[in-house]
């Protein structure tokens, strides 16, 4: 048997398939430079825990509360990022969002529940490095054991309406 045809076949396949590989990829597959390099002028932002800036609030919440805004901002259009730390037995009441709510749990113990009743025995446990994402209008509330620092990181504006106005800091 003549294996003449199958070699040439192969080398050809071969040189066929690196000339693909060193093609530039159609411009919808490519990744941008920009997620690869920061271009110049553009911020690149690392924050280490101990130099991140904890503020009071925010006033939407009940007091005792620290926050620490990472990156963009809650009130306008985009992403941001935000970090809450809570007070042990910290509470916050039944409410709602406008837009999608994402939190991870970075350190502390996390009780999450669903409804407009803040009732601590059906909430969800949620341990350090848990992960929630609830849709725009569900009502929840949540508590703190021990000091929590959870992570707010979704797309603005953002916004927190409590099921009873009374509920609300920011008419106190």
């Amino acid at each position: 048997m003549n294996r003449l045809p199958i070699v040439v076949l192969l080398v050809v396949v071969s040189l066929s398939c690196a000339q693909n590989d060193s093609a530039p990829a159609p411009a919808e597959t490519q990744a941008p430079q920009a997620a690869l390099h920061a271009a110049p002028g553009v911020d690149h932002k690392m924050l280490r825990p101990d130099t991140i800036t904890w503020q009071d609030g925010p006033p939407s919440l009940p007091p005792g509360a620290k926050f620490a805004l990472l990156e963009g901002d809650p009130a306008k259009p985009g992403f941001f990022a935000m970090r809450l730390r809570l007070p042990d037995g910290y509470r916050i009441p039944p409410h709602y969002h406008p837009g999608v709510e994402r939190v991870t749990v970075l350190s502390g113990t996390f009780h999450l529940g669903h409804g407009e009743t803040f009732d601590p025995a059906a909430a969800e446990v949620l341990p350090a490095g848990s992960y929630s994402s609830m849709q725009p209008g569900m009502r929840h509330f949540a508590f703190a054991k021990g000091e929590t620092v959870v992570q707010v990181a979704t797309m603005g504006p953002w916004g927190i309406t409590y099921v009873n106005p009374a509920d609300d800091p920011r008419r106190k």
